[in-house]
């Protein structure tokens, strides 16, 4: 039985600056960096955001911008930290999809090797309500 997710991978062309987008807006905190040795398939680093296991792995850039994200959920007062966050790193802000009244915000971003995060401030239950309304 599933109990949770373990940890999300990411590759990444530079793991400084990858581990720096991650440190600057989700606070994350590095515990780990293999240096040179490949324990794995690269080199890595393991960083914690809150209790959520993020790896950023040495490797190739996406070419192609798709709609695959991750969402995170945010505080609603704590939006536009997020923005100036992401604007002062020079992340690309995506603009956002129409939405409906009661399904929260979000900001959409992405890193620099092209994969796509969300932060949202609605949960699915307000989702759910709305849609059914």
């Amino acid at each position: 039985m599933i109990s949770g997710i373990s940890h999300m991978t990411f590759i990444v062309k530079d793991l400084s600056r990858a581990a720096m987008f991650f440190k600057k807006i989700f606070n994350a905190k590095e515990i780990y960096c293999s240096g040179d040795d490949t324990f794995s398939i690269s080199k890595e680093k393991f960083l914690l955001m809150n209790d959520i296991w993020i790896c950023i792995m040495e490797g190739g850039t996406f070419h192609e911008r798709t709609y695959n994200h991750i969402a995170f959920q945010i505080k609603d007062s704590d939006f536009e930290i997020y923005v100036e966050r992401i604007k002062i790193i020079g992340a690309e802000i995506k603009p956002g999809r129409p939405r409906v009244d009661g399904e929260g915000r979000s900001i959409y971003f992405y890193d620099f090797d092209n994969h796509l995060f969300e932060l949202h401030t609605g949960t699915l239950n307000e989702r759910l309500a709305r849609y059914s309304s």
